[in-house]
Formats: structure tokens, C-alpha cells, sequence
């Protein structure tokens, strides 16, 4: 049970440091697709924790889930683990750890129905204020629907047929090639699949808002998708094309009033198109790939450890 124990305590750790580490770090900015991938490694690396010493816990209580977690290990292996002298708090810290996931995975399933039934109402809104003429037929490859409204906005429409949805407003502001980086943004979120990336982070903080690394996790999730989108936008149709888009859509908001702005806002996204820092060096990016994919290997090692040492 000692395994369980340092897989629990390594668990907690990185989800009360990583936040910090983050969060003072300057190359994010820099790089958000590869502070997205840093993120998720984290947090594997915690629920990986809590996986882990579920599963020795409980085979430390119960002779039968021993059993079928170490269906198939060699003699010997069992033994390296001292799980025999551990049975009554060891229940209890398997069914504790085990309502947790069972939680998570009831707060995921909410936020994904919740998150249908926002895209189902919405569709329905937009197809009911831009109705189909009779007899009209549908394009094919058509992804842009126009409605009628005095304010700027754009956003994607996801779904079987995914449509970028811009309003009159917009389109009388969006000038030259704006409109295309308007729409090269929102693809690039629908590309990367950053919704599912914002329901997992939303559930997590949701189910558990006392873990430091879940809520941070949540905050830049939401904040690092702009910014990636922002890059692919920029990559096709330049940065100044894109600023000036998010400008012209988001000046009659009032966003870029004189009280300060937080950097994830959309001022602090103009700043960074208009200015931008350069990448970081292609090697550090590689090796910043690597260590994290490190993160969710080390709760592995730890747990595999004794019977890989039993074998020997």
C-alpha cells in the first residue's frame, strides 16, 4: 500500500504546484498549442493518480477485485505490493476514490448534454430567424449564414452541417479578407475539436472546484483556444488582417474601454497579433513535448515499479 500512498501524495502535489508553475511561466503566450498539451499532460497525470491507487486500494480490501487486477501477473508480483495487511481503511480509501470517479463521470455526461442542448437551441434560433426560402436548396458546401442584427458578432455553428453564422453588423464592418480570418478562426476551433477540450475542463472544475489544478485548468483552457485560433487565423491571412477582425468585431462592446484589460481579453489578443513575441526555439518545443508527455508516465512507473522489480 505503499505505492498508493506516493501516488496519492504525488497526485496532490501536482495538482496544487503545476497551477502555479503555469501560471507564472511566460512562453504560454507564446506557444498556447503546446501549453494545451502541457495542460491535458497535467491533468492525465493527476486522474492517473487517483486511477492507480484506486485500483491497489481496492485490491488490497477486496480478495476478488485483487484478483482481476492482477489476473495476470506472474507469481510473485502480488507480494511485492504488500496489499494483504492493509484490508479495512483500504476499503474505504477504494470506495472514496471510486465515488470521485463516479462523480467526474456523472459531471462530464451533464456537461456534454448540456452542451447538445445549447448547440440544438441555438441551430434552432438561427434557422428560425434565417429561414429557408421555399423551393430554396441548400449549396453544397455552404458554411456561411447571414441574420439580420444591428450588433457585430460571429460565431461557429457546429454540427452534421457546420455553418459559420455572421450577422449584418459584421459583415458592413469586416473589410477585405477579414471575414475569411473571421472564419479560419472559427474553423481552427472546430478543427482542433476545442469544444470537447472546454466540456472536459468544464465538468472537472465543475465536479471538483476545491482542486487548484482543475479550475486553473478551466481558466486557461478557455483563454489558450483563443489564442490558438487567433495563430491559424494569422498563418493564413496575417496577423494585422486578424487584429483588425477581432477589432471591428468587438469595438461597439466596449472592450477596449481605459480601465485595464486582462490579458486573456480581447484587447490583450490585438496587443499579442499586433506585437508578437517569437516562438520559442523548434528544439524546446520538442523537449517541452517530450517532459510533458513524461507527466502521465511517471504515476506508470511508480505503480508498475514493485512488480517490474518482483520480475527480476
Amino acid at each position: 500500500m505503499t505505492v498508493a500512498f506516493v501516488l496519492l501524495v504525488l497526485g496532490a502535489l501536482a495538482a496544487a504546484t503545476a497551477p502555479r508553475l503555469l501560471s507564472r511561466a511566460q512562453w504560454p503566450e507564446r506557444e498556447p498549442v503546446l501549453a494545451l498539451w502541457v495542460w491535458q499532460c497535467v491533468v492525465a497525470a493527476v486522474l492517473l493518480c487517483c486511477l492507480l491507487a484506486m485500483a491497489l486500494a481496492g485490491s488490497a480490501a477486496w480478495a476478488a477485485v485483487r484478483g482481476n487486477v492482477f489476473a495476470f501477473a506472474p507469481s510473485g508480483v502480488v507480494e511485492a505490493y504488500g496489499l494483504s495487511d492493509h484490508g479495512h481503511w483500504a476499503g474505504w480509501l477504494a470506495v472514496l476514490l471510486a465515488l470521485g470517479g463516479v462523480w467526474t463521470a456523472a459531471m462530464l455526461t451533464r456537461e456534454v448534454r448540456a452542451a447538445r442542448t445549447r448547440r440544438r437551441q441555438r441551430r434552432r434560433e438561427v434557422f428560425a430567424r434565417a429561414p429557408r426560402l421555399p423551393g430554396e436548396s441548400v449549396p453544397p458546401g455552404e458554411r456561411l449564414v447571414v441574420l439580420e442584427d444591428a450588433r457585430s458578432d460571429a460565431w461557429w455553428l457546429s454540427g452534421a452541417a457546420p455553418r459559420l453564422v455572421v450577422t449584418t453588423a459584421a459583415l458592413r464592418r469586416l473589410k477585405g479578407r477579414q471575414l475569411d480570418a473571421v472564419l479560419a478562426h472559427e474553423q481552427g476551433h472546430a478543427r482542433a475539436r476545442h469544444d470537447l477540450l472546454l466540456h472536459c475542463a468544464g465538468a472537472l472544475a465543475a465536479a471538483f472546484p476545491q482542486v487548484p489544478v482543475f479550475a486553473a485548468f478551466r481558466d486557461q483552457v478557455h483563454h489558450l483556444v483563443e489564442l490558438a485560433a487567433d495563430d491559424t487565423a494569422s498563418r493564413r491571412f496575417g496577423r494585422l488582417t486578424t487584429a483588425l477582425a477581432l477589432v471591428e468585431l468587438n469595438e461597439e462592446r466596449g472592450v477596449f474601454g481605459p480601465s485595464p484589460a486582462p490579458p486573456g481579453a480581447v484587447p490583450g489578443r490585438v496587443h499579442r497579433l499586433l506585437d508578437p513575441a517569437p516562438r520559442l526555439p523548434l528544439g524546446r518545443r520538442v523537449r517541452m513535448t517530450a517532459y510533458a508527455l513524461l507527466l502521465p508516465a511517471v504515476p506508470l512507473l511508480i505503480a508498475f515499479g514493485p512488480g517490474l522489480h518482483a520480475l527480476t
